[in-house]
């Protein structure tokens, strides 16, 4: 049985990873912190695709929490062959006004989480000679903005690192870097999103389709949408006060950071 492991995996991305992993006949194991929905899912992943189903409930942010992830990715006996990072969190508050625990927790989830994670899952598959990471990242990692995009620019680097440390090894690393997505990530975190143009929108489909289709390719970054692939030129190039400055206009009377 060819198993993947999904984090965030009850919503959003990560549910639908999931739901395209399944139906590509992988076995998966499925992370996230609400049980309940993780079951629902895991019964629906068995119905509609008749495939095995793990449920590992967990929350990121925590230490311990994490270690059982990465002991379950270290599981000689019932090897991972796709580890997808896609746990993670928005919040609308900016810097100044919100809670620490908060901005620790995004550090958590996605610095900490992936890191350790990453590196429970590569040395087992190194080791066979086969696998793929992909890790969720965002254009938001591009831009200048909240402690989220800095978690995203690291996601990003960190990937990217990665993957030379894989070259030639059979197991690739790829940053998934979506744009603003239909999910609940905003509903979630509350932000208002009506003013985001129609066109800047992308569907999880195709961002997990796109992804999935990359990283068997051994891309290294995957952007879906044109959109975001001529943003993500034209930032390479900006020269980064212009940057520095669209984004503080952009956020300025505000409250909230870019995500």
């Amino acid at each position: 049985m060819t198993r993947a492991l999904i984090t965030g995996a009850t919503a959003g991305l990560g549910r639908r990873f999931a739901e395209e992993l399944a139906a590509q006949g992988y076995g998966v194991v499925l992370v996230a912190r609400d049980e309940e929905r993780l079951r629902d899912l895991a019964a629906e992943l068995r119905r509609r695709f008749g495939v095995e189903t793990e449920v590992l409930p967990a929350d990121l942010a925590d230490r311990e929490a994490v270690d059982r992830v990465a002991e379950r990715l270290t599981d000689p006996g019932h090897p991972v062959e796709v580890l997808v990072n896609n746990a993670g969190f928005g919040i609308e508050e900016g810097f100044l006004s919100s809670d620490i625990a908060d901005e620790q927790a995004i550090i958590d989830v996605m610095v900490t989480a992936v890191m350790r994670l990453c590196h429970a899952a590569a040395p087992a598959m190194v080791t066979r000679g086969s696998g793929r990471i992909l890790n969720v990242s965002s254009i938001a990692g591009w831009l200048t903005g909240s402690t989220y995009s800095a978690a995203k620019a690291w996601v990003t680097v960190f990937t990217e690192g990665l993957a030379g440390d894989l070259a030639g090894s059979g197991v690739t690393a790829t940053a998934v870097c979506p744009g603003f997505t239909r999910t609940e990530f905003h509903q979630r975190a509350e932000m208002d999103m009506s003013g985001v143009p129609d066109w800047m929108w992308l569907s999880a489909d195709d961002v997990v389709r796109e992804a999935l289709e990359d990283s068997r390719k051994g891309k290294i970054i995957s952007v879906a949408g044109r959109q975001y692939e001529a943003l993500g030129l034209a930032v390479q190039y900006l020269p980064r006060p212009l940057v520095r400055r669209l984004m503080a206009r952009r956020t300025s009377g505000s409250g909230s950071s870019d995500r």
